[in-house]
């Protein structure tokens, strides 16, 4: 395995505040529990230290040192000053700024006081820099210097995390812990994006986010989006799809909006069907005014089209300063309500819409086209008119996507695609949708590892300038949410070794470190059991039961298996609740009980139902039994969503509305029902037969079938620059993948491979199975090949050809992709005819790129 020496500031703040003082204060600008003589007491014995931000500062810099003074309180238990003259201020201040833009920020750098030469034109770039004797009364300054606005904010925001605010501390209730002294050591320290846009989009389908939001704010409004926005910043992010599904439009629905958020310093965005920085509802509501009306076809009503979008434009354009108000405009079209447009649309049409588009751009702005960020998302059909040659210019983002259930579906490949470009490219990806095969919308059911493994590959692919997620209604996808902003922020500091701590800083982030081990384990199982089927794609015939043993004890085979996981699991939360203080309880409940205890009590629903109906069937009245476990379940679903629901005296409810159970087709019922239940005629009371349930595993074991986990490799043979690397927690286990991603096929000659050592039974005929996560050829290709060998025979290659399908299967590669989403684990296989008896070695060999492999089956039946 590869190893790397790296802590993100999340472990740094973790490490430094739990560490003996003479480790911590080695690193620059750490934030230390004691201090030395150079250090700049922040907090002393509970008073903050002031803050100064210039009065002309850009609104962005203003809110977040607004924000951090308040951070400061929280933290502190005491009020931070704010100080709008220097020459008035005493002791130790934070001094927040723009390079350039800041009087007192740009006399500190012509007085030699602050170098920062290398920051000057630097994309949200900041340094943090302790300085001495900033001005004649100030012994000691932080000072917090943005190559740009955002630069500025997120240097702000980035201290605010390491002294223990968590930026889900408003959206989860993670409490802040209190702190009497905190230090910052001398020196200066930097970061910057390597992404140049980040966010998220609120993929708001009712009635969670919705109903929620109409309670809490009386509706999707500047009141809401003040902690969306601020969200954002706090988590590194800087653009925003926002809520869209009707009756909700953005810019149309409350003006405060927008301006809200360019005063913030988040950047604009629409959804991958929404051009010109219009909602769909949009096109649906003031058609008696004359703004929009008809068909949305460009063929037959480009008239109306061109109005509506110009409107899009010119509303960007009313600030009222002569800037915009700062966006990415969505270019390009797809059908009415998410659709594909009209069958046959030409690749010539679309590219005169966004032709016609940048015209539009050009003629509102008064500026070249060019000038205006803009993306066009490759999402669905779309990607097939890109495939198929249509081009639009090179200053527009080419923003590629996903399947909707975590594989990418294609990235740049150089010579088939322009390398470099300067809009560049960028991925849309998802932890939420709404399609087929299933609906996915209730839970977190995304594991870390799988993002990583995807969004590493699309950086190391050059898909660099715009990543975005839908999340669906943000809660419950805090901790995925979380780790692709930081990944995003920077991917080249997101190594296996940082992936593999992620989830342990995390919860300590939010409970301390103290039980930030025992959470982020709890969350990596979690991911694990919860990707293997989402819980829309379950129900009482997903997994098998064990044999039929009559009346005998009952063996509950795989799904037993399964079951006991969750109930291991459940166990283990309910053992760390325990340990919990009082104020921790609400952000435990909503980042780690609920998902872990509403998740296992589904599965225990349709399990009891599994044996309700297997025993009913025969007459059995044990069958009764698993009726009652059904209807407590049904219930206990309904009592999670309540108490989730009073938490913090009713802030969240609604939140958790989305129905999660018994879909019969792709969509989600309209409410939640239990699964039904048969029961038996029987003397016997309920409590006795109760204690005739009684399990007892069958030993069925194969022993013609020999399974090897992919990471219990006996040699890994690496070459061509390329690693063979275990990532924990990724599809059903641990999973093997070369590294680094990004890299040319390699031959048989190379040499990669893993070897394994098996020994077989009997001689004979062998089929070897190779599982792994599903992934796509991203190269727009025809599958990834990986190769399998028997000792020293020759190699045989076998694809993994997996194909999206948006609507009933057709061919063989859409049937396999479909059942590969749904068992998140696609199965290839090689066959050898004449395989003798005793011990072989399965040799795999790295073919193309994007191959992970979980498991080694060698099957002799």
């Amino acid at each position: 395995m590869t190893h790397h020496k790296f802590l993100t500031p999340v472990a740094c703040a973790l490490v430094l505040l739990s560490a003996p003082a003479a480790f911590a204060c080695d690193t620059p600008v750490s934030v230390c529990a004691t201090g030395k003589l150079s250090s700049l007491a922040l907090i002393r014995k509970g008073a903050p230290a002031a803050v100064y931000v210039d009065a002309a500062a850009d609104p962005a810099v203003r809110h977040a040192a607004e924000g951090l003074r308040g951070d400061l309180a929280r933290v502190s238990g005491g009020e931070a000053a704010k100080v709008s003259d220097l020459s008035q201020a005493r002791g130790p201040i934070v001094i927040i700024g723009v390079l350039g833009a800041s009087p007192v920020i740009d006399g500190l750098v012509k007085s030699g006081k602050l170098k920062v030469e290398d920051l000057a034109g630097q994309w949200e770039g900041f340094r943090q820099v302790v300085v001495e004797r900033p001005v004649a009364n100030v012994p000691r300054a932080l000072v917090i210097v943005g190559a740009d606005r955002r630069g500025a904010v997120f240097g702000t925001y980035d201290l605010s995390e390491r002294i223990g605010v968590s930026p889900w501390a408003w959206w989860a209730d993670v409490p802040v812990a209190k702190k009497s002294d905190l230090f910052l050591t001398a020196g200066a320290r930097a970061d910057h994006p390597r992404v140049r846009y980040r966010g998220f989009f609120i993929n708001d389908e009712d009635p969670a986010f919705s109903g929620w939001a109409k309670k809490t704010f009386g509706g999707i409004n500047a009141d809401l989006y003040a902690h969306v926005f601020e969200l954002t910043l706090r988590l590194k992010g800087n653009y925003l799809w926002p809520a869209m599904w009707a009756p909700k439009a953005f810019n149309d629905d409350d003006p405060r909006n927008k301006a809200l958020a360019d005063e913030m310093g988040v950047v604009m965005g629409s959804s991958h069907h929404e051009p010109m920085t219009r909602a769909q509802s949009e096109w649906h509501r003031n058609t008696d005014k004359g703004v929009t009306g008809g068909r949305w076809d460009y063929a037959t009503n480009g008239d109306n089209l061109r109005t509506f979008w110009r409107g899009g434009i010119e509303r960007m354009m009313s600030k009222g300063d002569g800037a915009p108000y700062e966006s990415v405009v969505t270019v390009g079209m797809r059908g009415d309500g998410d659709e594909p447009m009209a069958e046959g649309a030409a690749t010539q049409l679309l590219e005169k819409v966004v032709a016609d588009q940048r015209q539009i751009i050009a003629d509102v702005t008064g500026k070249p086209a060019d000038q205006t960020p803009q993306v066009w998302a490759l999402y669905k059909e779309v990607q097939d008119y890109y495939d198929h040659g249509m081009r639009v210019p090179d200053d527009v983002t080419l923003l590629f996507s996903d399947d909707n259930w975590g594989q990418i579906r294609r990235l740049p490949v150089a010579g088939k695609d322009k390398l470099p470009r300067a809009g560049g490219y960028g991925v849309y990806y998802h932890f939420d949708y709404v399609g087929g095969p299933r609906n996915y919308k209730w839970i977190n059911t995304n594991q870390v590892a799988k993002v990583w493994q995807q969004m590493d590959l699309a950086y190391k692919r050059q898909a660099r300038n715009l990543w975005i997620v839908n999340v669906g209604d943000i809660k419950p996808m805090e901790h995925p949410l979380s780790f692709f902003l930081r990944m995003a922020w920077n991917p080249e500091a997101m190594t296996p070794k940082a992936l593999a701590a992620f989830p342990r800083e995390w919860a300590g982030e939010a409970f301390g470190p103290a039980l930030g081990g025992e959470i982020g384990e709890v969350l990596e199982t979690y991911s694990t059991l919860a990707a293997r089927r989402k819980p829309e794609l379950i129900d009482q015939d997903t997994f098998p039961l064990g044999p039929d043993n009559g009346a005998g004890p009952l063996d509950g085979g795989e799904f037993g298996d399964i079951v006991d996981r969750w109930r291991a699991l459940s166990a283990k939360v309910a053992a760390i609740k325990a340990r919990l203080r009082p104020d921790q309880q609400d952000a435990y409940f909503q980042l780690v009980e609920y998902p872990v205890t509403a998740f296992a009590n589904l599965y225990e629903m349709y399990y009891a139902t599994a044996w309700n109906r297997r025993l009913s069937a025969r007459n059995d009245a044990r069958a009764n039994v698993f009726a009652d476990k059904v209807e407590a379940a049904f219930k206990r679903d309904a009592d999670l969503t309540a108490q989730y629901h009073a938490l913090n005296g009713g802030k969240w409810d609604g939140m958790m509305n989305q129905v999660h159970m018994s879909y019969v087709i792709w969509n989600d019922p309209t409410q939640q029902t239990m699964p039904s239940v048969a029961r038996v005629s029987a003397d016997t009371p309920p409590e006795k037969l109760a204690a005739k349930v009684v399990f007892a595993r069958s030993a069925a074991s194969d022993p013609n079938r020999v399974t090897i986990e992919a990471a219990k490799f006996d040699r890994a043979v690496g070459g061509q620059g390329l690693t063979w690397t275990v990532l924990s927690n990724l599809g059903h286990g641990d999973a093997v993948l070369a590294l680094p991603q990004g890299r040319p096929a390699t031959e048989i000659r190379d040499g990669v491979r893993l070897d394994y050592a098996v020994t077989v039974p009997r001689a004979g005929p062998a089929k070897v199975r190779l599982r792994l996560a599903p992934t796509l050829d991203a190269t727009g290709g025809k599958g990834i090949r990986i190769g399998v060998s028997l000792d020293d025979g020759p190699v045989q290659v076998v694809t993994s050809d997996l194909v999206p399908t948006p609507g009933a299967a057709a061919t063989p590669q859409q049937v396999a992709w479909v059942a590969a989403v749904k068992d998140h684990v696609h199965t290839v296989e090689a066959s050898f005819p004449d395989v003798a008896a005793g011990a072989h070695v399965v040799k795999v060999w790295r073919l193309d790129d994007n191959a992970v492999l979980e498991e080694v089956v060698v099957d002799m039946n």
